[in-house]
This record gives C-alpha cells, structure tokens and sequence, in this order.
C-alpha cells in the first residue's frame, strides 16, 4: 500500500513525498481510514510503529477540510507526557503540515510563559502540550478549550507513570463532549483501559505489536557483570567500532551524570540527558547525537521518550529496569522502520529478578555472552540495605517527573 491509497489530499501527500515517506506502516493503514471517517480510536502500539504520523495526517486534512471562520481556536489539542516528545509530535505536525495554512504551537513549562502567550493570542489550530504546563495555563484563563474537535492522548500509561492521570482527567472534562478522540498506549492497564471506556465511543481498536513482543530486527545479548565492573565492561564494549551511534540506559539521573563523567575521562564524547538537565543543554545533546558528533547519548527512560533517531544502530541497557516493559520500550530505540538493531544488555547479581521478569514478558531467553574480561563473581546477594528495591508490575517508580518548557511556531 502506498499513502495515496489513503485518501489524503494532495498538500499532505507532497509534504509526505518531501519527508521522503513512501509506504505507511501497519498503525497508520489501520488507523488513518477510521480516524479520517470522524471515528474515536484506541490505539495499542509501542515506540517506533509510526504512531506519531497516523493521528497527526488525519488530524491535519480534518482540520484543512472543514475551515472555521473567524479567529483561530484550538481544534485539535495532543497531550503527551515528556517536553522531548511533545517537541517531537510538534515537528512531525510542522512537516506534514508544511503546505495547509494550519498553526500549531507546542507549550511545556520551565521558562517564561510569555512567548506562548503571543502564540496563542496570535491564534493556534494545533496545540501539543504537557499536562502540567496546559493546566497552569487553563487555570490562568489563557487557554480555552472549548473549541476543541480532536482530543489526542498519546503515551497515556506514561502519563498513568508519571502521575499525570488527575492533570489529563481535569483538561479532558474541559473540552467538549463532542469531540473526536484518540487514546494510544504501549500497554493497557486498568487505569488506562477505565479511562479509554469513560472517553471513547465506540472506538475502532487497533493494537500493533503487542509490548510482550521484541522487534525481531534487533540482536538482544547479555552480559553477567558485578555492578563495579559495569564502567570497565562498558569502556571494553565501546572499543568496538561498529557501535557508531548508542545510548545507554541508566535508571537514575545520578547514575547517569557519573557514567558520563567516567567516558568523557576514557576520551569518548559522551552527554547524559534527563530531568534535571535544561531544556538547552538536552536539546544541542541531542541535535549533536542525531548529527554523529556525540557517539554517545546516557539517557533514563523519561527523558528518552520521544528521541527519534532513524539510524540508531545500538542501544545499552548498563542497568536493567525494574519495570519489565520498560526494556521492550528501550531496545525499540533501535532496529526502527525495519532495520536491524543490536541491544545488549549488563546485569549484576541483583539485578537478575529484574531479568527474570523481562525474560518473561519476552517470551525468550536473551542470549548470554561469556566469554568477555569481566564475568561475574558476586554469588550472594548485596546486603539488604543497599540492595535495589524490585517495582512491582506496572508502577513505574523508578520513572522521574519532568517540569514540561515551552517552543512554539509563530
């Protein structure tokens, strides 16, 4: 199938042409139809589906299609949960939207509210916000949502993580309840599945890769490494020079801080990006990562949601998640639009319950490397006061809540 097999009129078709995309993905053949019909949606699909393009196409031929008068009011507003993605929704919007003489504005908070105060009295079609940022504003009676067509939810069981839920329940009681909504989620909750049966009706359901499954593209590996070894393990992983492009998780801010500290002084360019990082320094780490002058990007999970990289060939796990379908979500970084990938992973002794659910909700056994410098030694566990606290199933504690800031398009 080919996108002009979708119905879509011509200015969208030549901006899909100009991003050079051809071929829609499976999310976006079974999405984009319904959604274009004025049909609310629940989508189940994890990062790197195609998601972004298969409510934002329809989103903007809706909206070009049926013209209001008058100022311009949010008609279609996107809540999602980091400032990363948010950035990243509001380009893909920008690009496919490049030739309809639509507006849309992006709002997330850490700096002054004043440039997005001018957006917004110029008039928006397309607002995508954080939750924190878009209920400050609401309460200060400088947005108003009661022009809103399309309602998007996107990531909405990172937003159940982040504790956002009670911020999204009073944005959506404020919108019409005619309106068009969409909810996707990498996996289903009850919280979220409640919410989805309070919002939608009559949705079309599409699910996409269930979040147990892992992209067979992507080499998985594993090595057994006690915690103090891991930096010696990783500097010896890095000396090879296939891994051209990687970003290495870590659960903590901290931790990530430090590992960067550890490669910079090993001579490999390296930069952390997370919650307590500007919005400034996150953004030229990243600009530098996508570039290939940075080989490597220190990430933890919240901060990495929405990093779009196209050709990223690898991604390290230097600690294993305690949430287990936090693994699929970061080896998905990788072996994107159908390419091979290689995730490898470095488990100390503590971690192996962690392993043992991954391997799990996996469905498989990742392949154990070891023959490497730095097998492990530790047979007992770390005494109880210093060792890391298991999550249970779906709480994602380790998870860090980031103050949303602001970019907008004039």
């Amino acid at each position: 199938m080919q996108f002009n097999e979708l119905n879509l009129i011509p200015p969208i078709l030549k901006a899909l042409e100009q991003e050079n995309y051809t071929s829609p993905t499976p999310i976006q053949q079974q999405a984009i139809p319904p959604i274009l019909s004025g049909k609310d949606l629940l989508g189940c699909a994890q990062t790197g589906t195609g998601k972004t393009a298969a409510f934002a196409i329809p989103t903007l031929q809706l909206l070009h299609k049926n013209p209001r008068a008058g100022r311009r009011n949010i008609r279609a507003l996107v809540i999602t949960p980091t400032r990363e993605l948010a950035l990243q929704i509001y380009e893909n919007f920008c690009a496919y939207g490049k030739h309809l003489p639509l507006k849309c504005a992006v709002i997330f908070g850490g700096v002054s509210q004043k440039p997005q105060e001018v957006a917004l009295q110029k008039g928006v079609d397309i607002l995508v916000a954080t939750p924190g940022r878009l209920n400050d504003l609401m309460q200060q009676k400088l947005i108003d949502l009661k022009n809103v067509e399309l309602l998007i939810l996107d990531e909405a069981d990172r937003m159940l993580d982040m504790g956002f839920i009670h911020d999204v329940k009073k944005i959506i009681a404020k919108t019409p309840s005619q309106r068009q909504t969409l909810l996707f989620s990498a996996t289903m909750p009850g919280a979220i599945a409640q919410m989805a049966d309070s919002i939608l009706r009559n949705p079309v359901k599409v699910a996409i890769t269930p979040v147990s499954s892992t992209v067979d593209a992507i080499g998985q590996s594993l090595y057994f490494v006690d915690k103090s070894n891991k930096k010696d393990l990783l500097l010896h992983l890095l000396k090879d020079k296939s891994i051209e492009s990687v970003i290495v998780f870590t659960r903590t801010k901290h931790g990530a801080d430090r590992l960067v500290r550890h490669l910079t002084k090993a001579q490999i360019s390296a930069k952390a990006i997370h919650g307590d990082k500007s919005q400034g320094a996150r953004q030229t780490a990243l600009q530098h990562f996508k570039n290939r002058t940075l080989r490597v990007l220190v990430a933890t999970d919240i901060a990495a949601r929405g990093i779009d990289i196209d050709e990223l060939s690898h991604v390290i796990n230097y600690e294993l998640p305690n949430i287990p379908e936090t693994y699929v979500h970061r080896i998905g970084r990788t072996g994107r639009a159908g390419q091979s990938g290689v995730a490898i992973s470095l488990c100390d002794f503590d971690e192996k319950p962690y392993l043992a659910d991954i391997e799990k909700l996996i469905g498989k056994r990742i392949p154990v490397i070891k023959d490497h410098p730095y097998p492990m030694q530790q047979t007992a566990p770390t005494p109880k006061e210093a060792k890391p606290v298991r999550a249970p199933r779906n709480k994602a504690k380790e998870m860090e809540r980031v103050k949303p800031k602001v970019k907008v398009k004039g």
